[in-house]
């Protein structure tokens, strides 16, 4: 689940930036663009999927005690709960239903995460 999640996660990111640099300005550069993912309100609605997969990192890293099956189901469910996309939601889901809309990437990569979610019993 976290390497596609990683995927989606690099696919919207691409995404927005296409798009701030069709509506903002041209990224020039590496720095400026980590820069604006960590602190510009362009990105902030992609930070909800960041923390998730730096928590599926953190629990699958975690030695003492390691990581259950019962934690692995605790993310899928989780990962089920924030891959909804929502047009008349707000925050990460808005944002989300927005981005399918326009994206033929996005939206691939929102469906190889339906299938290996809809496979439930998936390790994180």
């Amino acid at each position: 689940m976290r390497d596609g999640l990683l995927r989606l996660h690099k696919s919207l990111l691409d995404s927005e930036r296409a798009t701030y640099e069709r509506d903002v300005a041209r990224i020039t550069n590496t720095g400026q663009y980590l820069d604006l993912v960590l602190n510009d309100p362009w990105f902030q609605w992609l930070r909800q999927l960041s923390e998730f997969i730096v928590l599926i990192d953190e629990t699958m890293a975690r030695k003492e005690p390691p990581a259950t099956a019962g934690e692995g189901a605790e993310l899928i469910a989780k990962a089920r709960t924030l891959l909804v996309p929502a047009e008349e939601g707000t925050g990460f889901a808005r944002r989300y239903f927005e981005v399918l809309q326009r994206d033929a990437n996005a939206v691939l990569a929102h469906r190889d995460m339906l299938q290996v979610m809809g496979a439930g019993d998936t390790p994180a």
